[in-house]
């Protein structure tokens, strides 16, 4: 088996996989129908005449304007308890003592000195609680979806009727200061504009001091209606530093001076709002629907009185759509169209000096236009998309036609009693909460036929997985000539269904007809191997994973089909981990194997080989298990708590050095990071000089000698820079922030040139020549001259590399100076296993400078765990010569098990909150300007940092046994020197080839790691197969948008980037093989001359 057509194979797989995911994808996560329909003043909402007070006042629309100017200062991410004031110690509790309780003092007093002109609300937010989905929905009145959550890097215009627009349409001077997400979505709609970046979350004042630079000068000016300034600075330090920092309550400080001032110069026409889009998590993220994040502040003043009445001692909980609506009908606007939310009542009773049935009816006539305005939205969309539910909407049209006909018999006798017309507010308003219920439940539809075909594709390609590795180690199995009939029958079915699509005028889906493509290339492929293969062997034989390995398997995907141990996967995972870790020693020792692999040599020619004796003690393996263990149990201390175990606390290693307070602790700290790193670089260079690669004067090694040292060098550096840059003097603070640029991408550089140099140089040997007489040893080989095909040299390298052990190892007889020049070589024995390690190490570096510093404590102990348990296997891999060779399905189960565990250990969790933004702006502390992909690439790298390492390192797997073959004795140094002549009959029992010994059969070898990489991938696809049905049956729990959906994402995309990592280690071991075919080939040449 050639390694071209093994690698096709595995790319072909990934690919039913990625068609099976994106149709899954595209029935499970549909966004819903934006309509394009505008409200106008020329069309009234409803048949009939508008409200009472709505004719013949000037400035009136639906109804006439209360205000003529709005002010709205919106501060990203501004909770409600940090508008809440410092609460007093009640007697026999403890003190309340949070840093940002109190600093936004400025509400509180107007609140006491003028409560019919100021009202603080609990704004209930909507998940997706990410800012761009926020300003969707504060200025369309709509919900987004969960998908628009992805899109938050990337903001488009909005299409749908909204406040913008409808200010632009009636001819108001619309202002905007702050975050450059308004000018995506609002192009040219404001007639002045200040913008400036809002993603680089360290930046706690950029974008505030803009503000602020502008803001007063723009409403002394007078030159507006409404005025935008939307302030990030309180978002980012949530982001950077959390809410408890001392700077948080700084930058709130600095948030009530604004609120002061824009108080200060307010006129009588002029509402001010204060809110927030979003709350934050306890540890300063959002995106997700806990309580924190869902909950934010909303706070409403005006000079003249807004309120009949005192504000309640709870402030009254109100969803944050419900502003859109408000500020429509004050400023006499029509309600935009797609609009479901509720208008705040108690905003429309005309002041304190006003009477309560005139104030009522008021309340009355703005609910019933905006019960009018959601009917004919709902009337729209059920008959564009008829995805609402039919009984729940009839039995609210049938609640709004009572309502309506109250309201008309209501207007034509204004003075019926009071209990009328609270009946009319009552129905209106249950009309107007059932209608934003009815579309939340409708909204989260599904295309059952795609969820059902992608779940069956990724079935189908995981059996498919199952078989072929079976196939791969039989002698004579087709798969080349295989591979060009899937290959050409899914071309076909694609075209033909392209073909179908556009005759009948359809539009071209291009995940369908990726889905086509890949089933017809895997019917044809099943088909035609099982007809001339699979049907001729017994079914067992080809479902071969053994009991307790599938047991684990199966626990592991049941458990994802529950919310509670989807949420606590973290502990869930190093339990399966240390359970198998257990189950391996109980094996070995069941065995009889507790040692390091034993070679079992196929005899040849007639030879014998005998296999000598233990070379461990009985506890080997057990030392082993017991350094897993123990290793695991240390990788749980980095932990990160789901936010649904509001008694667990996370582990506080996980926040950035900068973050800490007290100095002396910092310095303690950094100096055990940059020990990590220390000790990750000594164990690559100890290893590779325990096994001699280090000693080659090829570039690569060079690289490691004083490359390698750099990056660390430069990551140390670095670090420090990020941890004290707030205390640098403000003279080094530009050398610090150039610093900051250089450092990072200087690494990455490094990085980038040693993969290159593996890439160019991949062969690590160390070459010796000398002058002695023809060789004592005959190669024997059945052409003559050089060889001429890659089957000559695959039968001649071998021979070549036992000739050169024995050359430098001084065991051919020295004789005359006048000989021919010969040749020796060390190093070969572990030179596929010595590039993977340097790919490694070298990926490691950028995606450890990703994370925060003590992070490096981690990847030091997922180096170590990754050695220990490559021993623990190998020492139950029975290594087979000259093949077939195989690795057991509890290796690879075993390897992505701990690829899992180091993911929770980064201080990663499958929900969007716990996503480290900060690694967007590694090397890029100013921000990426417009670009989007290069920030998305740097966030995913590192949440999926895990996922790529141990898919590159998976090859390693099928090599260590082969490496761990050199801890045998070499007795040829204790035999006497009349034996010298026996002991160069019988080489091979004093010198371990090792992974040379893959060369004996180079048709196993590719078979090998094309039958490793179809487990690995069936291990990760049945993964993400339980995800895909867990979200199709559970579509309806409770917890699918914020559990199950999260999580079939991020095991979407750690399966692609896996794969990817997977095809990637796999092509550099075939590189690498190709290197060393090459240097034999140019050896055999020059001994030839």
């Amino acid at each position: 088996m050639q390694k071209v057509p093994v690698l096709l194979f595995l790319a072909w797989v990934c690919f039913l996989f990625y068609a099976g995911i994106s149709l899954f994808t595209s029935g499970f996560l549909l966004t819903r129908l934006e309509l394009t329909n505008h409200s106008s003043c020329q069309e009234p909402p409803g048949p009939g005449s508008l409200p009472w007070g709505s004719q013949g006042k000037p400035g009136a629309c639906w109804m006439a304007s209360r205000f003529s100017r709005v002010v709205l200062v919106l501060i990203d991410a501004l909770r409600f308890d940090f508008a809440q004031p410092q609460l007093s110690n009640v007697p026999g509790e403890p003190p309340v003592s949070l840093t940002f309780l109190g600093k936004l003092g400025s509400l509180q007093r107007i609140l006491e000195i003028q409560p019919h002109h100021a009202r603080l609300y609990r704004s209930q937010v909507d998940p997706p609680t990410t800012t761009m989905q926020r300003l969707k929905a504060l200025t369309t009145g709509s919900l987004p979806t969960f998908i628009d959550a992805g899109s938050n890097f990337a903001s488009h215009a909005i299409v749908e009727d909204n406040l913008i627009k409808q200010l632009t349409s009636a001819g108001k001077r619309v202002v905007f200061m702050g975050d450059d997400t308004w000018k995506n979505l609002f192009p040219g709609a404001f007639s002045q504009a200040f913008f400036f970046s809002s993603f680089n979350v360290r930046d706690l004042h950029t974008v505030d001091n803009g503000i602020l630079e502008h803001l007063y000068p723009t409403m002394d000016s007078g030159e507006w209606d409404v005025l935008i300034a939307h302030f990030l600075g309180v978002d980012h330090c949530g982001h950077k530093h959390g809410p408890h920092h001392p700077e948080m309550a700084k930058k709130l400080s600095q948030m009530d001076q604004v609120i002061q001032g824009v108080v200060e110069r307010l006129e009588n026409d002029t509402l001010l709002v204060v809110a927030g889009d979003h709350g934050m998590t306890m540890t300063g993220d959002h995106g997700g629907d806990s309580e924190l994040e869902v909950s934010a502040a909303l706070f409403l003043y005006s000079p003249t009185a807004l309120f009949s009445s005192t504000p309640p001692q709870e402030p009254e909980v109100i969803p944050q759509i419900s502003l859109v609506p408000t500020l429509a009908l004050l400023l006499g606007l029509p309600i935009p169209f797609a609009n479901i939310g509720e208008v705040m009542a108690e905003l429309f009773s005309e002041g304190k000096d006003s009477q309560p049935h005139s104030s009522s009816l008021a309340q009355a006539s703005a609910l019933y236009l905006n019960a009018q305005q959601v009917s004919r939205f709902l009337c729209t969309y059920s008959a564009a998309t008829q995805d609402l539910q039919v009984k729940e909407l009839h039995q609210l049209q049938n609640l709004f036609s009572k309502a309506s006909a109250d309201y008309q018999q209501l207007l034509q006798s204004p003075q019926r009693a009071e209990a009328t017309l609270k009946t009319v507010i009552s129905e209106l308003q249950q009309f107007l909460r059932g209608a934003r219920a009815i579309c939340i439940a409708s909204w989260a539809r599904f295309s059952l036929v795609r969820m059902a075909g992608g779940a069956a594709l990724l079935a189908a390609a995981c059996f498919l997985c199952l078989l072929a590795s079976q196939w791969a180690t039989s002698p004579g199995f087709p798969f080349r000539p295989l591979l060009l009939i899937p290959v050409a029958w899914g071309l076909a079915g694609a075209i033909v269904y392209a073909g179908l699509l556009a005759t009948t005028g359809l539009k071209l889906d291009p995940v369908v007809v990726g889905a086509m493509a890949a089933v017809s290339s895997l019917l044809s492929f099943l088909w035609k191997a099982w007809a001339g293969w699979g049907s001729k062997r017994p079914l067992a034989t080809l479902l071969p994973i053994p009991g307790p390995v599938l047991l684990f398997l199966v626990i592991r995907l049941a458990a994802l089909f529950s919310d509670s141990f989807v949420v606590a996967e973290a502990r869930a995972t190093s339990f399966l981990l240390g359970s198998f870790i257990l189950l391996l020693v109980a094996q070995l020792h069941w065995e009889g194997q507790l040692l390091p692999p034993k070679l079992l040599t196929i005899p040849r020619l007639g030879s014998s080989a005998s296999i000598g004796p233990p070379r461990h003690s009985g506890t080997y393996a057990l030392r082993l298990g017991v350094g897993l263990l123990l290793c695991t149990r240390l990788a749980g201390l980095f932990h990160r708590c789901p936010e649904e175990t509001p008694a667990c606390h996370s582990s506080p290693w996980l926040s950035p050095l900068a973050s800490m307070v007290g100095g002396r602790a910092k310095n303690l700290w950094y100096g055990t990071c940059v020990g990590a790193l220390v000790a990750l670089l000594a164990a690559v260079r100890l290893w590779l000089c325990r096994y001699g690669n280090l000693k080659s004067p090829e570039p690569l090694m060079l690289f490691v000698r004083w490359g390698l040292p750099l990056m660390v060098l430069g990551t140390a550096a670095y670090w420090a820079l990020a941890s004290g840059a707030d205390e640098a003097p403000p003279r080094l603070r530009a050398l610090v922030a150039g610093a900051s640029v250089v450092l990072p991408r200087a690494v990455a550089g490094l990085a980038a040139s040693g993969l290159m140099l593996l890439l160019w140089r991949p062969v690590t040997v160390q070459v010796k020549a000398g002058v002695g007489t023809p060789r004592t040893r005959t190669v024997l080989t059945p052409f003559s001259g050089p060889p001429t095909s890659q089957a000559d040299l695959d039968y001649v390298v071998p021979q070549i590399y036992r000739h050169m052990q024995e050359e430098f190892r001084g065991r051919l007889e020295k004789t005359k100076s006048q000989g021919p020049l010969t040749v020796a070589a060390y190093q070969l024995g572990s030179i596929y296993s010595a590039s993977v390690v340097m790919a490694l190490t070298l990926l490691a570096f950028p995606l450890l400078l990703l994370h925060a510093e003590r992070i490096s404590l981690v990847f030091l102990l997922l180096f170590l765990q990754s050695f220990l348990l490559l021993h623990l296997l190998a020492a139950g891999i029975p290594i087979t010569s000259p093949g077939p060779f195989t690795v057991p399905w509890q290796a690879v189960s075993a390897w992505a098990l701990l690829a899992t565990q180091t993911f929770y250990s980064t201080g990663h969790q499958p929900v969007f909150p716990a996503i480290h933004w900060h690694a967007a702006f590694v090397g890029f502390p100013e921000g990426h300007g417009s670009s989007t992909w290069l920030p998305a690439l740097l966030v995913g790298a590192n949440t999926f940092a895990s996922h790529l390492l141990f898919a590159v390192g998976c090859p390693l797997l099928l090599l260590w046994p082969f490496l761990c073959e050199s801890q045998g004795p070499r007795k040829r140094r204790q035999q006497p020197p009349g034996n010298e002549a026996e002991a160069r009959v019988r080489p091979e029992e004093e010198e371990p080839l090792m992974e040379m010994r893959l060369r004996d059969a180079p048709h196993h070898f590719n078979a090998a790691l094309l039958q490793l990489g179809l487990k690995y991938l069936f291990v990760l696809g049945i993964q993400i197969l339980a995800c895909t049905v867990a979200a199709f049956i559970l579509r309806r729990h409770l917890m699918v948008w914020k559990v199950f959906a999260p999580k079939f994402i991020f095991e979407a995309v750690g399966f692609i980037v896996s794969s990817v990592g997977l095809l990637l280690g796999i092509a550099l071991v075939m590189r690498v093989d190709g290197a060393v075919s090459s240097w034999f080939r140019q050896l055999v040449l020059a001994q030839q001359r």
